[in-house]
């Protein structure tokens, strides 16, 4: 649940499952996993900025959750927890360190439950496993509404492209956060901070600023990146966060895999991007791409995948009966087996001034927060699939007159039929097929568009929606074919078989020409482009990875 708007119904909920009622076979069964320990008052269970910390049970006393002060903000108490309750957020489960603190308001027995035991509670234990993750999740929805919202606060010109990429990875990784948008008359009142323009975008992380912040610099900061343990050597390594790699993440942790998932930018991939998904099994009335992702990825905590972003893989290969994976910062993850679901990188039109006009006018999804950057104002959505089609009504719908661009004649050669019939039936739509956008124009941001069928628009925004190339360029020891998608299975070409011969069989399904690397979703040759197929296909994978592990050992 990934939506920062909800109903007084749904905030009453949230508030509920904040503090769960616990019966006394369930608090017992809880305390059983917790270390107890004598808390005098005014002692800190832990602090804001602790990498490692734990679940703290209130078997006696009181605890109050702080948001320290910065200077420049006074403490703020968010909340207290009383006898037979439990001190935690989501962070808990991604491994992000603590952005609060946690002091004993009243002396007490507390028991503190580490993270590693927390893990197990919840594989143990279906029912203690609802209920706290449901308090988990619960509270990190409050506190992104409150003072705590102020512990990372993101600074930032609306037209800057890392502005909007920090911002994008801070909502993708659901970090509780405080973005501030600067128009060009806000920036005189930075010289009061001692930042200077140079400086943007800045992140204050618990009131100390971050210049020329990027999301890799946040995720460090905050615990998120990847750091190997002693001499570990995972099951299963899981290279990139779209729906593909999330399914496969999920049953491979949940099938008592070790589990990492890396991600070059956040969970989600192009899905996340998705304005509207209509013909998702299970979600008759549609749902959103964040939505959903949002979903998969607090299930995926769940079973317990370690999940690391931005960590982008930069080479992969086999080293003896492992296989190592090479990240941009030099670190190595060491592996049994790995599932490529790397997905793809969008395409651009070759046009003058495209790179000047990326995050400051060009886009390339539709979801609340390029919205935010184009309400009201008119945009042009090129593309003639389905994406494009769902971004059109999703941006007419929110107040955008728009221009769809198609190159081809025909609108339903490649879109669902639903949604030719909803474009051409909406009066805020404007559909020019056979048409190419030739030109862009704007002073620091985008202001017009040039379509060669009917000359120059207004636009405050251009989405792209073209398709994408494989990001297979770092996979150059797999086969591919030439197009660059990966082979896989009975696919895999003959000459690439022979290396098979030792092992006395042929690639397992999904399966690339390398054994124990295996590929799912839109990196592999002859995959269905579509968020269902890539589910089936990152779940479909684990079954392979489970039958080579077995022949390994």
């Amino acid at each position: 649940m990934t939506s920062h708007e909800i109903s007084p119904a749904k905030q009453r909920e949230i508030e509920r499952m904040m503090k769960p009622a616990l019966t006394d076979a369930q608090w017992d069964r809880l305390l059983a996993f917790g270390e107890p320990q004598e808390v005098a008052e005014g002692e800190y269970l832990f602090q804001a900025g602790d990498l490692d910390y734990d679940l703290i049970l209130v078997d006696t006393g009181e605890i109050e959750i702080v948001r320290v002060s910065f200077g420049w903000v006074d403490e703020t108490v968010v909340g207290t927890m009383g006898p037979r309750s439990f001190v935690g957020e989501l962070g808990l489960l991604n491994g992000q360190g603590a952005f609060l603190s946690a002091r004993a308001s009243k002396p007490g027995r507390m028991l503190r439950v580490s993270r590693s035991r927390l893990r197990l509670l919840m594989a143990e234990d279906d029912e203690l496993c609802d209920i706290v993750l449901h308090a988990l999740w619960a509270r990190r929805e409050i506190l992104r509404r409150g003072p705590a919202a102020l512990t990372l606060k993101l600074v930032g010109p609306r037209s800057s492209r890392e502005f909007l990429a920090l911002r994008r990875f801070a909502e993708r990784v659901d970090l509780v956060h405080t973005a501030i948008e600067l128009a060009p008359g806000d920036l005189w009142t930075l010289g009061e901070h001692g930042i200077g323009l140079e400086d943007l975008p800045v992140a204050f992380i618990q009131g100390e600023p971050m210049a020329r912040a990027t999301p890799g610099m946040v995720a460090e900061r905050l615990g998120l990146s990847y750091q190997a343990r002693a001499d570990e050597v995972v099951d299963l390594v899981v290279v990139g966060g779209g729906p593909a790699g999330l399914a496969a993440a999920i049953y491979g942790a949940s099938e008592g895999l070790d589990t990492v998932l890396l991600d070059a930018v956040a969970p989600g991939g192009q899905a996340a991007a998705t304005s509207r998904i209509e013909n998702f099994l299970g979600f008759p009335f549609g749902v959103s791409g964040g939505d959903l992702i949002g979903q998969a990825s607090l299930q995926a905590l769940k079973f317990g995948v370690r999940v690391y972003a931005p960590c982008e893989a930069v080479d992969l290969r086999p080293v003896g009966d492992d296989i190592d994976i090479a990240l941009t910062d030099g670190r190595l993850i060491r592996t049994r087996t790995v599932i490529v679901t790397s997905g793809a990188a969008y395409r651009t039109l070759d046009l003058e001034r495209w790179n000047e006009f990326e995050g400051a006018g060009i886009y390339y999804a539709a979801t609340p927060l390029e919205l935010r950057q184009v309400f009201e104002s008119p945009v042009v959505v090129v593309g003639g699939a389905n994406s494009a089609g769902q971004a059109s009504l999703y941006l007419a719908a929110n107040g955008c007159p728009v221009h769809l661009v198609v190159r081809g004649s025909d609108l339903g050669t490649r879109m669902s039929s639903y949604l030719v019939d909803r474009l051409l039936e909406d009066p805020r739509i404007d559909v020019h097929t056979g048409s190419r956008v030739v030109g862009l124009d704007g002073q620091s941001t985008l202001e017009r568009v040039s379509i060669d069928s009917v000359g120059d628009v207004a636009a405050r925004g251009l989405f792209c929606f073209i398709g994408a190339e494989p990001a297979t360029s770092w996979l150059a020891d797999l086969d591919r074919d030439a197009d660059g998608f990966l082979r896989t299975g009975t696919d895999v070409s003959v000459q690439s078989l022979q290396r098979w011969q030792g092992l006395g069989r042929e690639p397992l399904p999904f399966e690339t020409s390398v054994p124990r690397i295996f590929a799912a979703g839109d990196v592999r040759r002859g995959s269905m482009k579509r968020v269902a197929a890539a589910v089936g296909e990152g779940s479909s994978a684990v079954a392979s990875v489970h039958r080579a592990l077995a022949d390994f050992r």
